[in-house]
């Protein structure tokens, strides 16, 4: 069983973290988001609390949440992930298994150099924090260091409480499922098969999201999904739920439902 957050009452809402990361990510939206869907935030394979696979690239972190879902007696839920987590929450989506699917700045829809710019990024971010571990608390203590270390996956990381940023870097470094994770994006793919057509589908972008360029990858998402609700979120960055977490709810709230497709 993976580790994660079970909260609210209603139509089940499952949410995936990006590569990296850890369910408490979402922590800015869950209690917006309670009122209206039992929410589930989990801990993919390797991250946060759940224990690792070995060599699980993105194809079998989708399999494990898909088990996951099996094993939680959660049928057919609505799924949100970001990055990463967008990717896989698609690609569930395409096996059928989703009533509705919102992606936030997933991954899969950039040309080979920005795959290249997304995975050489992330991991020299994670080598510069392995070398500078101890200073870490101190660096994020200041909006100069949270703006220098965060300023790939945040939009506005010089708002982001020192904690958040701390727990967010450290969390990355201690990540087992990281490296390999990363790794796999080289294959990683969008299956669709015709069946998210058959959802309500949302592609939403941070328009500050220079990790998975805006202007170039929300483009490639609109021409391979036409029938998605494609929208951006002005302000935010690659992984906007501090920069905007009522807007990034209300995303989900006021997500079509499939009698409207």
């Amino acid at each position: 069983m993976l580790n994660h957050h079970r909260v609210g009452r209603g139509e089940p809402l499952v949410l995936v973290h990006g590569v990296g990361s850890r369910w408490q990510v979402w922590e800015p939206m869950i209690e917006a988001l309670a009122g209206r869907f039992e929410v589930v935030a989990v801990d993919l394979p390797g991250f946060g609390g759940s224990a690792a696979i070995p060599g699980a690239g993105v194809d079998e972190l989708t399999d494990a949440l898909a088990a996951f879902l099996v094993e939680a007696g959660i049928e057919r839920p609505h799924l949100a992930g970001n990055s990463m987590g967008g990717l896989i929450v698609l690609n569930l989506a395409a096996r059928g298994l989703a009533r509705s699917v919102t992606a936030y700045s997933p991954i899969g829809f950039w040309s080979t150099s920005g795959r290249v710019w997304c995975q050489q990024s992330l991991g020299r971010s994670k080598d510069l924090g392995v070398r500078m571990r101890g200073a870490l608390p101190a660096i994020m203590r200041t909006a100069a260091g949270r703006t220098a270390f965060l300023g790939l996956v945040f939009g506005k990381p010089w708002r982001v409480d020192a904690r958040v940023a701390r727990d967010t870097a450290t969390g990355a470094l201690d990540s087992p499922g990281f490296d390999c994770a990363l790794a796999s994006f080289t294959h990683a793919r969008l299956q669709n098969g015709g069946r998210l057509d058959r959802i309500p589908v949302t592609i939403a972008w941070g328009h500050r999201d220079i990790l998975l360029t805006y202007a170039t990858q929300s483009r490639r998402a609109r021409a391979w999904l036409p029938r998605a609700r494609h929208l951006t979120l002005r302000g935010s960055g690659h992984t906007p739920f501090y920069d905007d977490p009522a807007g990034c709810a209300r995303i989900l709230l006021e997500q079509p439902t499939e009698s409207s497709q």
